[in-house]
């Protein structure tokens, strides 16, 4: 996810216009992520509970959103640097709970020992590009508004929000289908015969 790897592209700056410097400025980083951990850990366990993955990224997503929206509704932030801090909270809180679910949700709806260690390759190379894009977006002279990064991220995260809905919607559907056919099979180890996740007898988690 390209926001989680460019949040620490302007925090920096932000924590600077709050009259900070050295250790204190230094300090001040942990808050958000503390934070972010809390949220990481209540949405998991949410998550995992009520066994749905797609609204608590989307909610995640959305959350997140909110905080860039706040980054670039401050049109001063030097004059207002404190606003800027509180939106970091609400960026970091979302982006990543996000995250961790977004790395799990494929692992669980692919079935084939193969096939999941693929997949998951994949999803986290792919993810990693994140990092790249993130070095073009947030340049130094863009600061201390990082108009095009704060726009990049903001329109990622619900264009993220918007896909996982219909991800989810797409995955309920197919479900119902497979319902018509067979059973769900949970204990699929004790099965002698097995087909992977294309097996009608398997249910998407979303």
């Amino acid at each position: 996810m390209p926001s989680c790897a460019n949040l620490h592209y302007f925090q920096p700056t932000i924590i600077t216009n709050l009259g900070y410097k050295a250790a204190t400025a230094q300090l001040l980083t942990v808050p958000p992520y503390a934070f972010a951990f809390g949220t990481t850990l209540t949405v998991a366990v949410l998550s995992e509970r009520l066994g749905k993955r797609a609204v608590f990224i989307g909610g995640s997503a959305i959350f997140a959103a909110i905080g860039y929206a706040i980054l670039l509704g401050n049109t001063d932030p030097v004059a207002r640097p404190g606003l800027s801090y509180a939106a970091v909270f609400f960026a970091a809180g979302g982006i990543y709970p996000a995250v961790a679910l977004v790395l799990s949700w494929p692992t669980i709806n692919v079935s084939g020992q193969t096939k999941r260690a693929t997949a998951t390759a994949m999803q986290i190379s792919i993810g990693n590009v994140g990092a790249v894009i993130g070095t073009q977006l947030y340049r130094g002279h863009d600061g201390p508004r990082f108009i095009v990064g704060h726009s990049f991220a903001l329109a990622y995260l619900l264009a993220n929000a918007i896909v996982v809905t219909v991800l989810a919607v797409v995955l309920k559907r197919e479900n119902k289908r497979r319902a018509q056919i067979a059973e769900e099979v949970e204990d699929i180890g004790e099965l002698a015969e097995w087909n992977g996740d294309v097996d009608p007898r398997w249910r998407f988690q979303y």
